[in-house]
């Protein structure tokens, strides 16, 4: 394992070649210059870590495997499956339209270097949000595709995430499938209805009429799967501080559903685990309260004291999903996690 003092939160450079640390003083009061820690709930409770140094380390070669990990499902697969035909009902009454739903999947006893296994999750992924948290004893290994919001100057953006489908083999396979994805009224379906929400959301502190929606539909592609990801902006009202606009919007649109409230509930109701900081956020905020938060997901959580290990992974459901396409979409979200691990699911 690096050997890194103390608290840090681990940036790598856009090439991969290095990585910018930051140093950590203990969770405090809201302040600039800090790291941000969202755990999801019904209201947003942040954690601000002080930034007190930064460093600069080198990111050289593979990074050492694991010993094998074997992880355990909180949900089984055919649990899985009543419960998205329980959530699909919910969608036929109108009690919702969308709601992500997650599950876990958990190792007891295990032993893990965080840092080598972060390293070999950023190779496999070379995720935009790729960050590695260490606070006391708990480490998360993010390996995030999203962007939860960015605020520059009086402006703030979001671009959720909704819609997936794996890489090709070939380059014409892969464009195959992102026409596929593009295409898809499901896909789009999940996505638009994140978009509305999110609309609603900045509407709250956006000046009048400054809501936009940049991109609709917009097929990004990453190393392991192809996602269809929106743009969702706005001119933020004078005085409008990091507490209102994250009390406005947490949690993400993403990762809770239409109506949002209503899906949050259910969300408690059938999930067979707390979320704790999976689908919250994390970032940097500076000194003048802008900030870049990603959402916390396609991560590590491990405890270093405990050895307790879990991931989570989810999706969108809506009344055209299908539940065992839904389950397939479910691994297919946790492969590289588990690749990084070297771990198999029971």
């Amino acid at each position: 394992m690096k050997d890194i003092a103390g608290n840090y939160y681990l940036v790598p450079d856009p090439d991969g070649t290095a990585a910018t640390v930051y140093h950590l003083g203990a969770a405090g009061a809201c302040c600039g210059n800090s790291v941000v820690l969202i755990p999801y709930g019904k209201k947003p409770e942040a954690k601000y870590f002080p930034i007190q140094t930064v460093s600069c380390i080198a990111l050289n070669g593979p990074a050492p495997i694991n010993n094998p990990l074997v992880l355990r499902a909180r949900t089984s697969k055919a649990e899985y499956l009543k419960k998205l035909r329980g959530l699909k009902e919910h969608i036929q009454q109108g009690n919702i339209y969308e709601i992500n739903f997650c599950v876990e999947f958990f190792c007891e006893g295990a032993e893990i270097d965080p840092y080598n296994t972060f390293i070999h999750l950023y190779q496999l992924t070379k995720a935009p949000y790729s960050a590695l948290l260490k606070t006391g004893d708990e480490f998360i290994l993010c390996g995030s595709p999203e962007l939860f919001l960015k605020k520059e100057g009086g402006f703030v953006s979001s671009k959720p995430i909704k819609g997936t489908i794996r890489r090709g083999v070939d380059a014409q396979e892969d464009e195959a499938l992102k026409t596929t994805l593009y295409n898809s009224l499901k896909e789009r379906t999940e996505n638009v209805m994140a978009v509305d929400v999110a609309r609603n959301d900045l509407s709250h502190f956006a000046k009048k009429s400054s809501v936009r929606v940049n991109k609709l539909y917009n097929i990004e592609t990453f190393e392991t799967v192809h996602q269809m990801v929106s743009t969702v902006s706005c001119e933020i009202k004078e005085g409008t501080g990091f507490e209102k606009i994250i009390n406005a919007t947490f949690p993400m649109a993403s990762m809770t559903g239409a109506p949002k409230i209503r899906a949050m509930q259910l969300i408690d109701e059938l999930e067979d685990f707390e979320r704790k900081n999976y689908s919250g956020a994390m970032g940097i905020i500076n000194a003048n309260e802008d900030f870049k938060l990603s959402v916390i997901i396609r991560s590590i959580f491990y405890n270093q004291k405990t050895k307790q290990l879990s991931i989570a992974v989810g999706g969108a459901i809506t009344y055209l999903s299908e539940p065992e396409k839904e389950y397939e979409e479910c691994l297919l979200k946790a492969r590289a996690m588990l690749k990084a691990l070297n771990a198999t699911i029971v």
